[in-house]
C-alpha cells in the first residue's frame, strides 16, 4: 500500500467528520509531520504518514517528542486500520463529542 493512498484516506476520513487535514510544510524546520488535522471544537493533531512497516527517522522522532511535550497529539500512520483509531482518539471514541 502506498503512502499517498494512506494520506488520501486520512484526508477523506477527517473531512467526513467535519474537519480538514492540510499538508504541513515548514521551510527551515525539517522533520515535522505530514498532516495537520483540525477538527471541530478546536481539536488538533499531527499525523506523519509512512509506507507500511516504515519507521520515523530520528529527526521525526525528535519533532514528535517536541510536539507531544507541548501537549499535542502526534500519530504515525502506516496502516489503513489506524485511521479509525486516530479518529476515535481525537473525537472521544464513538464520535459523540463532535
Amino acid at each position: 500500500m502506498l503512502e499517498k493512498y494512506l494520506e488520501k484516506k486520512l484526508v477523506q476520513a477527517v473531512k467526513e467528520i467535519g474537519g480538514i487535514a492540510p499538508k504541513l510544510t515548514c521551510p527551515n524546520f525539517d522533520g515535522m509531520p505530514d498532516r495537520l488535522v483540525l477538527l471541530p471544537k478546536g481539536k488538533i493533531a499531527f499525523v506523519e504518514v509512512k509506507a507500511p512497516g516504515k519507521r520515523l527517522r530520528p529527526l521525526q522522532e525528535k519533532r514528535k517528542r517536541q510536539l507531544e511535550k507541548l501537549g499535542f497529539l502526534v500519530f504515525c500512520l502506516d496502516e489503513i486500520e489506524e485511521i479509525e483509531k486516530i479518529m476515535k482518539a481525537l473525537i472521544g471514541g464513538d464520535g459523540s463529542d463532535m
